[in-house]
């Protein structure tokens, strides 16, 4: 008899593993039964989001993972983008990948998804200044080395402009800057303004007290020369990031190339880029009335490229951003599963007239 009750113990035991097991199971099937990841993106109306997207799906695809990908209208719309947090967060998912535009504004969601142990992942500008410990790893450029190529190729054609530069004959370099705000657009910014300070330093008869840099205030640092009076290195942000605002500042400083006679122009991102071939009849100003104003450019596009193969601009730097979405998803899925994952450098490279079509470089440079 203690045997039947032994069996019969044994059995029910048995009868109620399964039926939770049955349960569970039917809940993933409900659910899809596939981790859902989180992809919140800082906008998807420039293509360089778009190739971004492109790679998140593959890694989706490959991985065997749901995602959402998704950014606000316009870089502007940070309380956009908090919303689209709150609604990814809200999904439940197994590891979030963010790209901020304000790191402020998502203070308590960075908070609630450590308490949750929920992975977090940053790409492109990352997450900067998040509290220690929420960010697993980061996918992204190294903007500031990257801007910095850029300063290096326009310097090498505008060196012998700045070494005949003068306190009564002075010349003015531009970096176009689309915020002051993202990481990104400050460390690329930055980069553009310190490897050309050190480039005339080192360089030419110049030193830092012949410099002056000067603008926006987000962009210049206790450290950088503000006195001189032979080379302005002029630091611009449009009064926001849309196109209408971008071209009129674009604009403005066209309308001073000759008065402060302006070297060159450097775009930090392809919304500066578009301001600048929207106030220039698709850069084709460049060949004429600014035919002496060297402009490097960041990013690509359809009309980037083709100012850049009209010779319209020097050339451009370009990301990698398909790997920057495929490495995101990867990484927060990695993190995920428990394993080890650390910081990404996606890479850049400088793409002329002369190299686009290259092999390394051509499946970079997207429409």
């Amino acid at each position: 008899m203690k045997i039947s009750k032994k069996i019969g113990i044994v059995l029910i035991t048995m009868v109620l593993m399964i039926s939770v097991s049955m349960s569970l199971f039917a809940a993933a099937e409900a659910d899809g039964g596939t981790p859902y990841i989180a992809v919140v993106s800082k906008g998807e109306q420039h293509d360089f989001w778009q190739q971004v997207k492109k790679g998140a799906n593959a890694a989706a695809d490959e991985y065997g993972v749901d995602i959402t990908f998704e950014g606000p209208a316009s870089e502007s719309d940070v309380q956009d983008q908090v919303e689209m947090l709150n609604n990814a967060m809200a999904k439940k998912p197994v590891a979030i990948a963010l790209a901020a535009l304000n790191t402020d504004s998502v203070l308590d969601q960075l908070a609630e998804l450590k308490n949750k142990e929920i992975p977090v992942i940053g790409f492109d500008s990352g997450v900067p200044n998040a509290p220690a410990g929420v960010i697993y790893a980061n996918a992204s450029t190294n903007n500031a080395n990257a801007a910095g190529l850029a300063a290096e190729k326009m310097f090498a054609v505008i060196k012998g402009d700045i070494e005949n530069a003068t306190a009564a004959n002075p010349v003015t370099i531009v970096a176009m800057n689309q915020d002051a705000a993202g990481e990104s657009l400050l460390s690329r910014g930055k980069g553009f303004r310190d490897t050309m300070v050190d480039l005339i330093v080192d360089e030419t008869a110049l030193t830092a007290a012949d410099i002056k840099v000067m603008g926006n205030t987000g962009f210049i640092d206790s450290k950088n020369p503000t006195s001189g009076d032979k080379v302005f290195i002029y630091m611009v942000v449009p009064a926001s990031a849309s196109a209408t605002d971008s071209a009129a500042a674009s604009t403005a400083v066209l309308n001073k190339v000759e008065e402060e006679n302006i070297l060159g122009i450097f775009c930090s991102n392809e919304g500066t880029v578009k301001g600048l071939l929207a106030a220039t009849n698709d850069g084709a100003d460049f060949a004429t009335k600014y035919k002496d104003v060297v402009v490097v450019g960041f990013d690509a596009g359809a009309a980037q490229k083709a100012a850049v193969r009209s010779e319209y601009f020097l050339g451009s730097i370009t990301q990698d951003p398909f790997s920057i979405g495929y490495l995101a998803v990867e990484l927060a899925y990695k993190a995920y599963m428990g394993e080890a994952v650390a910081d990404v450098d996606t890479g850049a490279k400088f793409y002329d007239k002369d190299n686009m079509d290259d092999a390394d470089i051509e499946g970079l440079i997207y429409d």
